[in-house]
């Protein structure tokens, strides 16, 4: 999954994941800056109360509107969608008082700005994924993701139940938001490629687009990384200036024809085994609603979050067919690549608790997490899914 792009002419773009592999670079000609502008404003027109600044208290049955800001494109139906999955069940338990309106990327604020402008009032909500501020906080990764780590269930389980959030909470707290489930892509797959990589050392020189720690370890092995736009991807692979990209999995990869100019369609992709996504509450908001309005956003997250992996899971298969049947050759890494890359990947985690305290604090709990759920899921679900789905 890619991150999305810098501010500017990539605003509107979906660099990752994610990465932030999560769509087209550009926001849906159908809505241009200017009917983003004049739709924003009357939003706020209309928002009252609620959405003035220092956020006064809201009292139940008040009309609430709010905007969300999101890190991607319309154009990725399952993952931006999942936003409205959130405005519908808000708005239906709240019987149209509560209303969310969703903004895609670049209508109110560029892709890697979502976390900001939350943070700084400018949206009530936003849409995003963590690992795309990791520049701010490194530990922000482990809220989305981190190369051979935890699966989208057991990533759900440690947020959810292992004290992941309880640990990840302070750090929200010093950006002055909360975050709440939005989602999950399941593993992703590991990239396209103009040349079939039978081991790591084919790897080396190889002009590869991936951003993030996956990136990273990637050049540890000797890769030249890029970080291109979406829409700069394909050109790039056609005229060789790369040689490989990764994305999100089929039923993404499908719609950018990555498989016309580079067939060889790899996995798994070990840098993202299972993305968690985001929203982002500005806490002075969240803390001016009523309990119950408090309650049905948090209720609803949890329902766009299923809505995402299960769409994901029934959209992908046949997509993936597809792509085969267009000449797609859908290959696994090499057994030496993938224990290289693991062993670039832990010794990135392990410098980076070296040097931060605070973020060895989460590694370690997050390891030891990680350590247990392997070991269970490696007799269990391993064990199953190896007999079962042999074909």
């Amino acid at each position: 999954m890619t991150e999305p792009q810098p501010a500017s002419r990539r605003d509107l773009v979906l660099g990752g994941i994610v990465g932030a592999a999560l769509g087209t670079t550009a926001v849906a000609a159908a809505v241009s800056r200017g009917q983003a502008r004049d739709r924003a404003a009357q939003e706020r027109a209309t928002q009252g109360a609620a959405g003035a600044d220092g956020a006064p208290a809201v009292h139940l049955g008040q009309q609430v509107r709010w905007r969300l800001a999101s890190s991607f494109p319309a154009t990725l139906d399952t993952m931006f969608g999942t936003a409205q999955v959130l405005a519908d069940e808000v708005a239906k338990m709240s019987g149209g008082r509560f209303v969310i309106t969703p903004f895609q990327a670049g209508e109110l604020v560029g892709a890697l700005q979502v976390l900001d402008s939350v943070q700084q009032g400018s949206v009530e909500l936003g849409q995003t994924a963590a690992y795309y501020y990791t520049g701010k906080n490194a530990a922000l990764a482990f809220e989305t993701c981190v190369p051979f780590g935890l699966d989208a269930r057991q990533q759900s389980a440690w947020l959810e139940e292992g004290g992941g959030n309880e640990l990840m909470a302070p750090i929200f707290a010093d950006f002055g938001v909360r975050s709440l489930p939005a989602g999950n892509t399941g593993c992703q797959m590991g990239g396209w490629f103009r040349r079939v990589i039978e081991s790591a050392d084919d790897l080396r020189g190889l002009k590869m687009r991936i951003p993030g720690l996956g990136g990273k370890v990637m050049d540890q092995l000797g890769v030249a990384v890029q970080v291109l736009g979406g829409g700069e991807i394909f050109p790039a692979l056609e005229r060789g200036a790369i040689d490989a990209t990764e994305w999100v999995g089929p039923y993404d990869d499908l719609k950018l024809g990555f498989h016309k100019v580079a067939p060889n369609y790899y996995y798994p992709g070990w840098w993202e085994p299972g993305p968690h996504l985001a929203f982002y509450v500005a806490e002075a908001k969240w803390q001016a609603l009523p309990k119950e309005y408090q309650q049905m956003l948090a209720t609803a997250s949890r329902r766009a979050a299923q809505v995402m992996l299960t769409r994901y899971d029934a959209r992908n298969p046949a997509a993936l067919q597809r792509l085969v049947a267009e000449g797609a050759k859908v290959r696994p890494f090499s057994e030496d690549l993938m224990q290289r890359a693991r062993d670039a990947a832990r010794q990135l985690l392990s410098d980076e608790a070296a040097k931060d305290p605070a973020y060895r604090k989460v590694y370690e709990q997050w390891d030891k997490f990680r350590a247990d759920s392997f070991a269970w899921s490696g007799r269990n679900e391993l064990a199953y899914a190896s007999f079962a789905m042999r074909q």
